[in-house]
């Protein structure tokens, strides 16, 4: 079987379609992961994910690190056979989470020393080690270590920022060479820094290229710069990359931010959104988002959205999903996010086919006439 590949198999401006293949499953593109924090997506079953339509998830190396240990979750088989999940997982490198805890890290140029937000317990972060957690886990797509600096810091700080990520790079693609035969299944992807910057963005893409990465993630972004800067770095960043490469927009984002990225030649994508909308009442719908706590939707016997196929909206209607709602039961928690993962499921699917047919921009024309009225 194939270690990783990546075929494009169309395009249409800078949106691109297609698949990757690794030993555990294929990849469509534009793909969308929905984010197992710790060693779950929250309250879903593994098998509804899969029902979702989603081809990989990501799971996160500082809090699987912490708890329950990734020595122990090797011990255990790794994180397929712990979560029973035995499609690809992609592992963050658990550089944002280290680098958000601005009170209890400190950043030298081996790693961060960080004090555990659940117990104090103190913890050395380094390329290296990052690379073994995320071998102990078993993870399919490993991420380089990096710092994500804030983009309101003065260009000097970022750019000394993003020079340290890159020979942080280098560190970990020499630890993720050692890692034998899981390196031999596995893929590995460095990570571009420079914050809104397009030179420092361009000396990233290339100390990265020099390296050599199966694929090429855009960090730095989806930190609080808004959509309107989000999407300017978009109009150089993933040019700036190897065409030929997967491209990864971290943490992103909201319905109409994966539209604007992928017209913007980005391949995949991971957020918690749709789950953490799930949990407090909010649904995506192709119509905008609704606020299931809402007054109106109290006998409303109709589904959240009459275009979704999802079990949700083929079977409960708003009106029940309001009453678990404003009762605070489980189940809606549950339900709402079922539908909100398979809305975005449905979308990228959608995005792929526009693609595929050559009328993706009257696709996404279309999607924000109907997405971003007021409703």
């Amino acid at each position: 079987m194939t270690r990783f590949a990546f075929d494009i198999h169309a395009t249409d401006g800078r949106a691109r379609t297609g698949r990757i293949t690794m030993k555990r499953g294929e990849i469509r593109t534009p793909a969308f992961m929905p984010v197992g924090t710790a060693a779950t997506v929250k309250a879903m079953k593994p098998q509804d994910v899969c029902a979702t339509g989603a081809d990989i998830i990501l799971g996160n190396t500082y809090h699987l690190m912490l708890r329950p240990g990734a020595e122990r979750v090797a011990r255990l088989g790794g994180l397929h056979q712990f979560m029973n999940w035995d499609r690809p997982i992609l592992t963050d490198s658990g550089g944002y989470q280290v680098m958000s805890l601005s009170d209890l890290r400190k950043i030298t140029e081996d790693g961060v020393t960080f004090a555990s937000h659940l117990d104090g317990s103190r913890h050395l972060l380094t390329p290296e080690r990052s690379m073994e957690i995320q071998r102990l886990l078993g993870s399919d797509i490993v991420m380089a270590f990096d710092e994500c600096p804030k983009v309101d810091q003065g260009r000097d700080a970022i750019a000394r920022s993003m020079e340290m990520s890159m020979r942080w790079a280098k560190r970990s693609r020499e630890g993720f060479n050692a890692g034998g035969e899981h390196a031999d299944r596995a893929a590995l992807f460095g990570i571009q820094q420079g914050a809104l910057d397009e030179g420092l963005r361009r000396e990233s893409a290339e100390a990265l290229t020099a390296i050599g990465f199966d694929g090429y993630a855009i960090g730095g972004l989806a930190v609080g710069e808004g959509q309107a800067a989000m999407f300017a770095t978009l109009d150089f960043a993933p040019g700036q990359l190897p065409v030929d490469r997967p491209r990864y927009l971290m943490g992103v984002g909201k319905p109409d931010d994966l539209i604007g990225a992928v017209e913007r030649g980005v391949d995949m994508f991971d957020c918690v959104l749709p789950t953490r909308s799930g949990r407090n009442g909010q649904a995506f719908t192709w119509n905008g988002p609704l606020n299931m706590r809402n007054a109106k939707h109290a006998e409303d016997t109709g589904p959240v959205d009459e275009r979704c196929h999802c079990p949700t909206c083929g079977t409960y209607t708003r009106a029940y999903l309001h009453h678990l709602i404003k009762s605070g039961e489980m189940l809606g928690a549950m339900l709402l996010t079922e539908h909100n993962l398979s809305f975005y499921q449905q979308l990228m699917q959608a995005m792929r086919d526009a693609i595929a047919e050559q009328r993706f921009a009257a696709f996404a024309a279309g999607f924000r006439s109907e997405y971003l009225r007021t409703s």
